[in-house]
């Protein structure tokens, strides 16, 4: 979500095995044609403090409280009409929060406890958004652990289901990275630990997640005590157990029960935290998510992606040419271990690669989260995420300044709207 949103890849249905060899092109080619779907971007949170691109008129702050309580009650007045008597009944309809291709999400509040949860409002008339909601349905009924949001309850109509989630109010990861004013190795360690717990977790009942990014980890409250959570279910599905050669794709299945070959080898997730296999179109296991945590532990440390590019196409062959280095502030006050750890998992070989369960032991891990806080690394990962965000909204004011009407060549939306 850094200034312009990153563009999520939606998964595509494979035809049987005559069509796919008909549709047999280069790997360029196909990451063409990956991208021809993509959720609307979330809106900028409030307390994001790098999202901004436009100054933001000062106001009293009574008058600043009234607004924003009279726009919160008009974003929930808008979808009030589409929510169930039953949904409506329980909970009241407090303010639109996100939205995605198929859904939306808002903020709701139990009308007897008066506890606060967050309801996804998922419509389902369309074959592709029904398959969305049944695979996400399928893993939040079976996962129940500390660091994976938890499912309340859901309410199913014909054309609408509407699912009820413990909702996080702490922010996203890097919210909290940038909001706090001293930020050490051992701050990322444990947001670290928690995540390789919800992971792991998560690949112990055989379920791939396939999206891992800070937008999709969410802190439970504002505490410093908080518990970190693994959210953002619609690309997750079961099947791909870290196995190898053949055996991975014959032994996996995905969240629908369809066939093993649609979960291993469809091409989804956010482009800057693919993994190589999935960018070369490979069968892939869990071990991408393993990847995803690389990037991730390489963003919490530094304020940059280890790999980025102008260009989604250079993007992509510098993700499967696996080039990334150390260099730049905070890097030279990152301990060794630290840089070892994202080395184990940014593993092109995903053979190589540590399991969640293995980087849960990782020595950084086990004696930094525990250990006593070093350096302060907290202003050169803020002024990196401030950079990067600048360039992304000096990238996207461009291509609307130059061409109001060109269209991207990848996903044949206004260019504006892609973070490259």
């Amino acid at each position: 979500m850094m200034g312009c949103t990153t563009s999520k890849v939606l998964p595509t249905q494979n035809g049987n095995e005559n069509e796919k060899a008909k549709r047999h092109v280069s790997v360029l080619q196909s990451l063409l044609a990956f991208t021809r779907e993509r959720d609307h971007r979330e809106e900028p949170k409030k307390n994001s403090v790098w999202f901004s691109t436009k100054s933001k008129k000062t106001l009293p702050s009574g008058e600043m409280r009234f607004r924003d309580e009279k726009q919160q009650v008009k974003r929930g007045d808008t979808y009030k009409d589409k929510f169930d008597a039953r949904v409506t009944s329980r909970y009241h309809i407090k303010a639109l929060i996100g939205r995605g291709s198929f859904s939306r999400v808002v903020r709701a509040e139990h009308r007897t406890s008066c506890r606060p949860f967050a309801i996804k409002l998922m419509e389902v008339e369309a074959p592709q958004a029904r398959e969305v909601c049944a695979a996400e349905l399928a893993v939040l009924r079976r996962v129940n652990h500390a660091n994976v949001v938890r499912l309340v309850e859901v309410f199913q109509c014909p054309r609408r289901v509407y699912v009820v989630l413990e909702l996080a109010t702490g922010g996203e990861l890097l919210d909290r990275v940038v909001s706090r004013g001293h930020y050490t190795e051992r701050d990322a360690a444990r947001a670290l630990r928690m995540v390789l717990a919800g992971v792991g977790y998560l690949h112990s009942l055989g379920i791939t997640h396939r999206d891992l990014k800070p937008e999709n980890l969410l802190y439970y409250h504002p505490g410093v005590d908080s518990r970190l959570l693994v959210t953002d279910f619609g690309l997750a599905t079961f099947g791909g157990a870290a196995l190898s050669g053949s055996n991975q794709s014959a032994q996996s299945g995905d969240a629908t029960g369809t066939n093993s070959t649609w979960s291993l080898r469809t091409t989804c997730g956010t482009p800057e935290y693919m993994a190589p296999e999935v960018v070369l179109r490979k069968p892939y296991s869990c071990a991408v998510d393993m990847w995803a945590v690389g990037v991730i532990a390489y963003i919490t440390l530094s304020g940059c992606m280890p790999f980025e590019d102008d260009t989604q196409t250079r993007l992509l062959r510098s993700i499967v040419g696996g080039k990334y280095s150390f260099r730049g502030n905070p890097w030279p006050s990152v301990s060794n271990p630290a840089k070892d750890f994202i080395r184990a998992l940014l593993e092109s070989d995903p053979g190589r690669r540590l399991r969640a369960e293995q980087a849960s032991r990782h020595p950084w891990i086990l004696t930094t989260a525990d250990g006593s806080p070093m350096k302060n690394l907290h202003r050169s990962i803020s002024r990196n995420l401030r950079r990067r965000a600048s360039r992304n909204s000096s990238r996207c004011q461009s291509r609307t300044t130059n061409s109001a009407a060109e269209v991207c060549p990848i996903s044949k939306r206004p260019a504006a709207a892609l973070a490259w």
